[in-house]
């Protein structure tokens, strides 16, 4: 039987007909949507934490400072006032400043919530952060054991009532103060996560 062919002319290749979707390849394509979701939540509850330490070491630290001034006795055979000792201005001094600096950062952590950027520009932000956390760390860190110290000190803390009192609130400062040091050193190893995890992938959060 002859060719349907003619010389020189070649068969046409069939093309192979497109087979359907599996389902396994429908569910690869929703599989970065879904990663992408759940990122965003745990960056989302990151940022929250943050902001939790941030406020909690505004709050222990405005309270010690608070405390600090407040403390003085009228009593005419203890005239104890903390401004009588170099200790407990150095601790008033350094938790008032540990409070400001905690209240713009949180006002910086609520910005970053909200619209998602740091105020500063990215890098700088991140070791601006870990820089001053350790900083005033050190500082809160410093004054409490110099408030402790002063307040071990204080004579006739038993004998008199209105000494007593002021030695019970001295003590209640230092212990406000080494509260706040506390939240701000947990805030130090978040910054330094941070500064880690855009040192090593270029974002300070690892789960992008």
């Amino acid at each position: 039987m002859p060719s349907p062919l003619r010389n020189g002319d070649a068969a046409h290749p069939r093309l192979p007909s497109p087979a359907a979707p599996s389902p396994l390849h429908h569910h690869n394509h929703n599989y970065p949507s879904f990663r992408s979701t759940v990122s965003e939540q745990k960056i989302r509850r990151l940022n929250l934490l943050i902001l939790l330490l941030r406020l909690a070491a505004f709050c222990f630290s405005l309270s010690a400072a608070v405390f600090t001034a407040a403390n003085s006795s009228r009593s005419a055979s203890s005239p104890y006032s903390w401004l009588s000792f170099d200790s407990f201005r150095v601790m008033f001094a350094a938790n008032a400043i540990v409070a400001v600096y905690s209240l713009l950062e949180m006002c910086a952590s609520i910005r970053e919530i909200l619209h998602g950027a740091t105020l500063l520009p990215e890098p700088m932000q991140l070791w601006f952060d870990f820089a001053h956390d350790q900083l005033f760390a050190y500082l809160a860190l410093s004054a409490g054991v110099a408030g402790a110290t002063a307040a071990r000190g204080l004579s006739g803390c038993t004998a008199d009532r209105p000494a007593a009192s002021f030695c019970v609130q001295a003590y209640i400062s230092v212990a406000l103060g080494f509260a706040g040091f506390a939240f701000l050193a947990l805030s130090a190893l978040v910054s330094g996560f941070r500064v880690a995890s855009y040192v090593l992938t270029g974002s300070r959060f690892p789960l992008q």
